[in-house]
């Protein structure tokens, strides 16, 4: 019994691993917050339409500062 709940607990933790890998949108790199000011109707804007769509505001955000700078390298390597 006790054998079969740890294969269960690793494969458990294998499904959240990989599904953490899957949903990241940057792999290798660490993440930092990044806050910006804009104006309410913009939020509004930005708000609304990412609830219509079912995606998150941070996402589309994130998307729009790669497509930005996804020609510019840091360091020796490319970002984007």
């Amino acid at each position: 019994m006790r054998s079969a709940r740890c294969k269960s607990r690793r494969q458990a933790d294998a499904w959240v691993s990989a599904s953490a890998k899957a949903i990241a949108p940057v792999a290798a790199d660490e993440m930092k917050r990044l806050t910006i000011d804009i104006p309410a109707a913009l939020h509004r804007k930005v708000k609304a339409v990412c609830a219509t769509e079912g995606v998150k505001m941070a996402d589309v955000v994130r998307e729009l500062l790669v497509k930005k700078w996804k020609s510019v390298t840091t360091h020796g390597r490319f970002v984007g």
